[in-house]
C-alpha cells in the first residue's frame, strides 16, 4: 500500500508541474473526442508507445548511467512471442503478453550478468553486439518467418481477448493505460531504494560499493525493469500493426531512437522521456510524411532531426529538462 501511495504522490513537484500534469491528463483523455484524423491519432499512439520505451530505458540509462543501446531485442522477443503463440496455438493477447514480458526479462538476466562486468563504452558496444546477433538469428529463422516476417490471423472485431479492433480509438486508450501505469511506476521508482542506489552508482561506483550497495546486482535489476517496459510496448506493437518483422521490432535504429528519446528530453528525470517523445515522434511522422513526398528533399528530415539533437546536447547535456531546471535556478 505504501508503494501505491508513493506512486500517486506528486506533492514534491512544483505547483506548475502538477498543473501541467493535470492539463496533459485531460488533453490525453479527451484527444480522440475532438480529433477525427486517423493520422493524428496514430501519431499520438506512437508518442505514448515511445514514451513507454523511454521510461524503461531511463531506469538503466538515466538513473543508472549505463548507456544500453540494445533495447530493441526485448521489443522483438515480446513481439514475436505474442505473434507466434497467436498463430500456432491461438493464444489470446492477455495470456501471451505476460509470457513475452517474462521471456524478455529472463533474457535480460541471462545476458545482463556477463555484460555488467563491462563498463563505459565497452558496455554500450556489447549491448549493440548482442542485439545485432539476436536480430540476425531471427532474420534467418524460418520458424518465425525469417526476413518475410509474420502476420497475425484476423479475428471477428471487436475482440478484447485478441486486441483486434476496427477503430484505432481502442488502441489509443489501451496504450494510454499502459503509459499511465508506466508513469506511476516511474514516480515510485525514483523514490525507491533501488532508485537511490542507482543514483549513487551513477555518481561514483566505488563510493557506492563502499556504502554496501551491490553495484552489479542493482544494475541487473534496473536492466530487467527496462526490458519489461519495452517488452510491454513490443506486445502492443504486434497487435496494433498486425504484422512484425526484424526490421520493425529488432532493428538497431529502434534501440538508438529509444535512448535518444530519453536523452533529448532529459535522462534521470520523470518527464524527460515524455518530452523527448513529444518532440521526436511528431517531428518524425509529420516532417517525414511531408518531405518524403518530395524526391529532391529525401533525407532532409533526418538532417533536421540530427541538428535538433546536436543543438540540445551542445547547450545542455542534461537535455531539455536540464534547460527547464536551469531557467528555474536563474529565476530563484
Amino acid at each position: 500500500m505504501e508503494a501505491i501511495k508513493d506512486a500517486f504522490d506528486f506533492s514534491d513537484f512544483p505547483r506548475s508541474e502538477r498543473i501541467g500534469l493535470l492539463l496533459f491528463s485531460i488533453f490525453s483523455l479527451t484527444f480522440p473526442w475532438f480529433v477525427s484524423s486517423s493520422f493524428a491519432r496514430a501519431v499520438m499512439i506512437q508518442f505514448f508507445l515511445f514514451s513507454l520505451y523511454g521510461m524503461g530505458w531511463n531506469t538503466i540509462g538515466g538513473y543508472g548511467g549505463q548507456v544500453a543501446l540494445g533495447k530493441a531485442q526485448y521489443v522483438g522477443i515480446s513481439a514475436y512471442t505474442v505473434a507466434m503463440m497467436m498463430i500456432l496455438w491461438d493464444v489470446p493477447f492477455w495470456v501471451s503478453m505476460p509470457i513475452g514480458v517474462i521471456l524478455a526479462v529472463l533474457w535480460s538476466f541471462m545476458i545482463g550478468y556477463p555484460l555488467f562486468r563491462l563498463k563505459g563504452h565497452y558496455f554500450a558496444i556489447a549491448t549493440i553486439a548482442v542485439s545485432l546477433v539476436l536480430q540476425d538469428l531471427f532474420r534467418n529463422w524460418e520458424f518465425v518467418g525469417g526476413v518475410r516476417g509474420v502476420s497475425l490471423p484476423f479475428k471477428k472485431t471487436p475482440n478484447f481477448l485478441y486486441m483486434q479492433f476496427r477503430s484505432d480509438v481502442y488502441y489509443y486508450y489501451f496504450i494510454l493505460l499502459f503509459f499511465a501505469a508506466g508513469l506511476l511506476y516511474m514516480n515510485w521508482f525514483r523514490k525507491s531504494r533501488l532508485g537511490y542506489q542507482l543514483r549513487a552508482i551513477k555518481a561514483n561506483e566505488d563510493v557506492a560499493a563502499s556504502l554496501g550497495i551491490n553495484v552489479r546486482w542493482a544494475k541487473i535489476k534496473a536492466y530487467a525493469i527496462a526490458s519489461a517496459f519495452v517488452a510491454v510496448g513490443g506486445a502492443f506493437h504486434t497487435v496494433y500493426h498486425m504484422y512484425i518483422d526484424t526490421s520493425s521490432v529488432m532493428h538497431l535504429e529502434l534501440s538508438i531512437l529509444i535512448a535518444l528519446m530519453a536523452m533529448l528530453g532529459g535522462a534521470a528525470s520523470l518527464w524527460g522521456p515524455i518530452i523527448g517523445a513529444a518532440i521526436l515522434v511528431p517531428l518524425d511522422r509529420y516532417l517525414g510524411s511531408w518531405i518524403g513526398g518530395v524526391k529532391s528533399l529525401l533525407g532532409l528530415d533526418l538532417v533536421i532531426y540530427s541538428i535538433i539533437i546536436m543543438l540540445i546536447a551542445a547547450v545542455e547535456p542534461r537535455g531539455i529538462w536540464g534547460l527547464v531546471e536551469r531557467a528555474r535556478a536563474k529565476r530563484r
